[in-house]
């Protein structure tokens, strides 16, 4: 089932905290995520931060789809209470018509927008550090966050200002299609590695990309194609169109570890996703992730997590919660 993912657009737009996001879910849309994308605001045409406008809009919808995203997008200007119909309109729209299976993102300024609609009470939030001071004083109970570049408060996120609204977008792909598909957009837009706020870990998947060389970057891609083929370095190099030895001295260069510690991180993200959403023996996700035995996989796993396997299976949630 895809989602419907709603952009909310108050005049003036930040043409950057739209345009970013937007390209980042048609990418997405354009790969297989199930997404269905909408551009709404409370008026047509809508003013930009450019000089130029948009038109072509919907109409701000009297009702979602069950389990809609909504995407509140900033804008530079943000007028006092009551002195702007459009700000008003969004307003009383983020306060009435988003459900209980909505979830809400927002970008910059649309930060504000949701603290007046009430939507951030009680909060750990964040907006672009200009407006850290208006966002608490819109909403004084919520939890400002003014050193991150996202916060995810579960169905309710919020962003720092214009890039950071890409960064927001790519971690939404990865929430709703996947690490692998996040990992592309990403390179698509040349931003091989996203940034993450505080609170949120960078997914292995989307690590050590933060660089140009395309070599490199095609045997990353068939690495994290299949992370648990046994791939020999000559293999890999065929792929790169250099010598092994050549290979291994780009690839430490411009991801900052060895070939074979970047497949083994792979390779226990790979693990992790199987424990928590399978009923897999460790011995069995050891099997498909691709390590040689269980104990090899224990002892990889000590690497990058300080508690052991069976704490990140879904029967030892199950155990946890119960």
């Amino acid at each position: 089932m895809k989602t419907s993912v709603w952009f909310v657009l108050t005049p003036p737009v930040l043409m950057l905290d739209y345009a970013g996001p937007a390209e980042v879910m048609r990418m997405a849309v354009e790969s297989g995520a199930p997404f269905e994308l909408h551009h709404c605001a409370p008026l047509s045409p809508v003013t930009t931060s450019i000089g130029m406008s948009l038109t072509g809009l919907e109409p701000l919808p009297a009702r979602l789809p069950p389990h809609s995203l909504v995407i509140v997008v900033g804008t530079t200007e943000i007028p006092a209470r009551g002195a702007s119909r459009p700000f008003e309109a969004v307003t009383h729209w983020l306060e009435t018509v988003p459900t209980v299976d909505t979830r809400i993102a927002s970008i910059c300024a649309g930060a504000v927008l949701l603290a007046r609609a009430g939507r951030l009470a009680g909060r750990r939030c964040t907006t672009h550090y200009d407006l850290v001071d208006l966002l608490r004083s819109a909403e004084p109970t919520a939890r400002v966050q003014d050193n991150c570049l996202f916060v995810d408060d579960g169905d309710v996120l919020t962003s720092a200002g214009i890039t950071a609204g890409i960064d927001l977008a790519l971690y939404l792909i990865e929430h709703y299609a996947g690490p692998r598909l996040a990992a592309d957009i990403a390179r698509r837009q040349v931003v091989y590695q996203r940034r993450a706020g505080q609170d949120v870990q960078l997914s292995p998947w989307l690590a050590h990309r933060n660089h140009m060389h395309p070599a490199v970057h095609r045997v990353q891609d068939a690495i994290s194609n299949d992370p648990a083929r046994t791939w020999t370095i000559a293999e890999l190099a065929d792929i790169a169109h250099v010598s092994a030895r050549h290979l291994s001295r780009l690839f430490l260069e411009h991801t900052g570890v060895t070939v074979l510690a970047y497949q083994q991180s792979l390779r226990v993200a790979r693990a992790q996703q199987l424990l928590e959403n399978s009923d897999l023996m460790v011995e069995q996700v050891a099997e498909a992730s691709g390590f040689a035995s269980a104990r090899d996989f224990r002892r990889v796993w000590r690497r990058y997590h300080d508690t052991p396997p069976r704490q990140a299976t879904a029967r030892g949630r199950g155990h946890q919660s119960g």
